[in-house]
């Protein structure tokens, strides 16, 4: 294993920055407007086609997260932490049909005006508030972190240099870039961004499970993983009640074995999670989260719901790109291919040592790609929700209030 980068890698993330740089500049150049109304800056004058529609949402779901976290439990819990992806792809069909013609019926921009239209102002105004310092302070910032940690772990280690906030001012100046163009600079740039995730994902895939199989191929990985390690391949986990867990350790099961196994079924707390718990969770999120519905809100109704089946479609993809590995990583450390990992979310880092020269570079730009649009997403919807339910409403009221009967009036 090797996590040096050669002249190869670096070339292929340089031309990975300079297409998705150009390519958004040409779509800039091509607005159709050029006044920052609402409409046009926030909602992409609702030019997004049903394909920009669905990468964007996936591109702006994708991050760090996914691939150090879900790679991480794939290498802990096996193939059940998929269920996370799928159920999502169930629940925007939901969406799609139930959700978004009432958004769109009563022109909604924003979660907070369906809010206002749904009870008043007042849950409308603290919800903004709420969603304002969420997006700000838990997921703008931890987005910004953990994708510099994980790239940064990916970078050659010396001992000496540490690229860490070099590359937490890379992501966040690359992210601004993209969000001063709009929503439709995000959406269309994204479609670039999800195409390096995905192909980045896929490449990975492919050479660890090359990799398991001894250079025989992805099938020949695909059998290895499922035959050393058949217990990473349970969609649900039986509850450890207290006589299991005892009738186990008396079949030579350690306590430390023993606990893991509870781990494991805190992360997938069995059949009741896919009946409940992962549904409020993904409408939530999918179908009333300002980040999300802001890339469909702008089209027609048929596009919309076209964006939104695409996404589900990607969403089936997702665990082959972000989850495999993390199983790859098992057994090759079984194997001896690999040195014990300190942690599991050590995982995907450890099978990109196995690239070739090049392929390190374009999964290091998969990894970026994710990053870069939650940031530019995200940076988004802060700004459209601040500017149409904060100042428009009371900012910009009070200050013409405060021109219009002067200075002393208004103290």
């Amino acid at each position: 294993m090797n996590n040096d980068l050669v002249s190869k890698d670096y070339l292929v993330f340089i031309c990975y920055f300079l297409i998705v740089a150009f390519y958004g500049y040409m779509v800039y150049r091509r607005r159709k407007s050029r006044e920052h109304d609402s409409k046009a800056f926030f909602l992409a004058e609702g030019s997004l086609t049903w394909w920009a529609i669905g990468a964007s949402l996936i591109a702006s779901n994708i991050s760090a997260e996914q691939f150090i976290g879900m790679s991480g439990n794939g290498y802990f819990v096996g193939v059940a932490v998929s269920a996370y992806e799928w159920i999502v792809a169930l629940a925007l069909i939901i969406i799609a049909i139930w959700f978004m013609p009432v958004y769109l019926k009563n022109r909604i921009f924003t979660m907070p005006q369906f809010l206002k239209t749904r009870y008043n102002e007042s849950v409308a105004l603290i919800m903004a508030v709420f969603w304002l310092f969420l997006y700000v302070f838990v997921n703008l910032t931890s987005i910004l972190y953990l994708g510099a940690i994980a790239i940064n772990g990916l970078m050659p280690q010396d001992g000496v240099h540490d690229y860490f906030h070099i590359i937490m001012i890379g992501l966040a100046v690359f992210s601004i870039i993209i969000t001063l163009g709009g929503m439709k600079v995000i959406g269309y740039t994204d479609v670039i961004q999800v195409s390096v995730l995905i192909i980045g994902g896929l490449a990975t895939s492919y050479f660890a499970l090359n990799k398991v199989g001894g250079g025989h191929g992805v099938v020949a990985g695909f059998h290895t993983l499922v035959t050393q390690a058949p217990d990473h391949f349970h969609m649900i986990l039986a509850k450890p009640t207290p006589d299991v867990i005892q009738a186990a350790q008396a079949n030579g099961v350690n306590a430390a074995q023993a606990q893991n196994y509870l781990d494991k079924y805190l992360i997938l707390p069995g059949i009741l999670m896919y009946a409940a718990g992962q549904w409020i969770v993904n409408l939530n999120y999918w179908g009333c989260n300002q980040y999300i519905t802001q890339r469909a809100l702008g089209a027609n109704l048929p596009t919309a719901r076209t964006g939104l089946l695409f996404a589900s479609f990607l969403k089936l993809l997702m665990p082959v790109i972000v989850m495999l590995p993390g199983i790859a990583a098992f057994v090759l450390e079984k194997q001896g291919q690999l040195h014990p990992l300190a942690k599991m979310d050590d995982a995907y880092a450890s099978v990109l040592g196995f690239l070739p020269a090049g392929l390190k570079g374009l999964s290091i730009a998969a990894l970026t790609a994710a990053i870069v649009a939650s940031l530019a997403g995200k940076a988004n919807s802060i700004s459209t929700i601040f500017t149409l339910d904060i100042y428009k409403k009371y900012i910009k009221k009070m200050l013409q209030k405060k021109e219009w009967f002067g200075q002393g009036a208004w103290l």
